[in-house]
């Protein structure tokens, strides 16, 4: 079944704007397990917006289902990833000043520069995904770099969901299916929510875990953080 990493990124911008520590980040990383999320998401960037590198150190010590850490490869958060060695790395290629995943990695252009990387946290053992499109090359050159896995970048099926949902997921289920004949692990992220995520992995082969924030900790709000996660849990068991 498909795993369901809740990011917290955004509980960490809400206790951000205020200074202190409410809401209490590791808190709510323990709770989302207790609820039934099988992995905890992080999204450093550098200026330190939401999770600070200081949050990940504090929750590699707390997380007790999949760590996954997420970011661009820059030096100090290859560091980072090296000292905490996390369950999983995911590299997004945005640039510091991103205000959010827009992209995934042209993987041709920068072959060299992810097959280095990946090298470095394999290493350490730590298994590794790259943020990709559906692209079918991205498929064939990410199993080139030597990843594990890939995540393919959702934003455009979840805004054309709506409209024609069979039109928005055409070019996703090509991808996994590439993916898949590859051997590469296949995992999802960015605007998943509780609108389309049921329909997404019911039609996605291969889909081993799905990474949502964003949605999900804003229906937190309405719903309550247990209820919600059991809510994502259920729309992703009952394909």
């Amino acid at each position: 079944m498909t795993r369901l990493s809740v990011n917290i990124n955004k509980v960490a911008t809400l206790r951000n704007a205020r200074g202190g520590n409410v809401p209490d980040v590791q808190k709510v990383a323990i709770d989302c397990e207790r609820f039934g999320a099988e992995g905890i998401t992080v999204h450093p960037r550098p200026d330190e917006r939401h999770i600070r590198y200081s949050d990940v150190y504090l929750l590699k010590k707390l997380v007790t289902t999949e760590f996954n850490i997420e970011g661009y490869p820059s030096e100090e958060f290859i560091k980072l990833v090296l000292e905490v060695q996390p369950e999983q790395v995911t590299l997004v290629p945005d640039p510091p000043d991103a205000l959010t995943s827009n992209a995934g990695w042209r993987v041709k252009e920068n072959i060299g520069f992810l097959k280095e990387t990946i090298a470095r946290f394999h290493e350490k053992n730590i298994r590794t995904s790259i943020f990709v499109e559906t692209d079918i090359d991205n498929m064939f050159m990410a199993k080139e770099s030597g990843t594990d896995r890939v995540e393919l970048y959702t934003e455009p099926y979840a805004a054309n969901f709506p409209k024609n949902p069979e039109s928005a997921i055409t070019d996703f289920v090509k991808a996994a299916e590439a993916a898949n004949k590859v051997g590469l692990g296949l995992n999802a992220g960015h605007d998943l929510s509780l609108e389309n995520l049921e329909y997404f992995v019911k039609n996605i082969p291969g889909l081993l875990e799905v990474s949502i924030g964003h949605a999900l900790i804003s229906d937190a709000l309405y719903f309550g953080l247990e209820n919600t996660i059991q809510m994502y849990r259920r729309k992703i068991s009952n394909t």
